[in-house]
């Protein structure tokens, strides 16, 4: 029965010690409202950059076309000194060009 008692106390050991494991603290890990709070920053720039994605460049309320150009014509030196756009749904915009110093043009 001597015997028995030493082994019986390093099987109990054994299966207590087994059965421990190591808890975390919690400066390893954010807590959880934090953890939320960023999830939610992080969500709202991803929509944001969607968003950006989604709506086209510029004005809403232009009259430009949307859709892709076919083709550009530049005139100057002429009576209507202009650039003519050619969308490649058939429609035509002019924007009417100045000369603002030499060999400089702008348009719009």
């Amino acid at each position: 029965m001597r015997r028995l008692i030493p082994l019986l106390c390093l099987g109990v050991t054994s299966i207590g010690l087994s059965s421990c494991r190591v808890v975390p603290s919690s400066n390893d890990k954010p807590s959880g409202s934090a953890s939320i709070e960023q999830l939610e920053r992080r969500i709202n720039q991803l929509e944001q950059k969607l968003q950006e994605l989604r709506s086209p460049a510029g004005d809403p309320d232009s009259k430009t076309p949307a859709g892709p150009l076919r083709s550009l014509t530049l005139r100057i030196g002429t009576e209507d000194d202009r650039l003519r756009m050619y969308w490649a749904d058939g429609q035509m915009s002019n924007l009417i060009c100045s000369e603002e110093g030499k060999g400089v043009w702008a348009c719009g």
